[in-house]
């Protein structure tokens, strides 16, 4: 019958000393697997944290939980982890500093979202970003229109930044709120300047079905040019 308090059971479970080298093994392999499969997943599920602090309160999160409360699992090894995870994290953010391709592969990089009140759209359709969401992220910045949008970039962070027209610059754009936007249609019903929904191209447009000059699609939205209110 086992004692309370019986030292090798607590600090090994008696595992064999050589099962630290099986720890060493499984916890490179796991963190490489974490890393990776935030890093391919996008900054949608990072935003506020880069890729690598997600990595690290995952790891580290399960290293600390399981000795905790599972009986199989000895103090030993879940220490190593932490030690074997700081080495890591010593080491990635030196190759960090070092190599920028390193660097631009973990971190990824920054990319124009809207240029000159437009979509760009090679760089939207990478960063996998809902227009619905892009468009939410906007309104929270007192956003009506993307003609107040000069640039707006998706940052390494997730977060999106953003310049804006001078006052007297703003022109028409495409209207991002909903009670606006959903008014798109196919049709156009009279004369007037238009917003491609796609790409947020604006044209002068007659009542008569139309394809977007820059992307071909045929959806519209009346534009307007509303200045902001700060």
């Amino acid at each position: 019958m086992e004692h309370i308090f019986e030292w090798r059971r607590l600090l090994f479970n008696d595992l064999p000393f050589e099962f630290l080298v099986e720890v060493i093994f499984r916890t490179v392999i796991m963190f490489t697997v974490v890393l990776l499969t935030l890093k391919f997943a996008g900054k949608r599920g990072v935003k506020q944290l880069s890729v690598f602090e997600v990595v690290i309160i995952i790891s580290l999160g399960s290293a600390a939980g399981d000795p905790m409360f599972y009986e199989d699992v000895g103090l030993i090894p879940a220490i190593m982890v932490f030690l074997i995870i700081l080495t890591m994290y010593r080491a990635v953010t030196w190759l960090l500093a070092k190599s920028k391709r390193f660097e631009s592969f973990i971190e990824g990089k920054t990319h124009c979202i809207i240029e000159d009140g437009k979509f760009s759209i090679q760089s939207f359709e990478k960063e996998d970003l809902a227009q619905d969401e892009f468009f939410a992220e906007l309104r929270i910045k007192s956003i009506e229109h993307l003609g107040q949008v000069k640039n707006a970039y998706m940052e390494t962070s997730g977060d999106i930044s953003v310049f804006y027209y001078d006052e007297n610059a703003i022109k028409y754009g495409l209207p991002i709120r909903p009670q606006l936007f959903n008014l798109k249609s196919a049709t156009i019903p009279k004369s007037g300047i238009y917003a491609c929904t796609f790409c947020a191209n604006t044209q002068q447009l007659e009542p008569t079905a139309a394809k977007c000059s820059v992307c071909g699609k045929e959806e519209w939205v009346e534009a307007i040019n509303i200045k902001r209110i700060i």
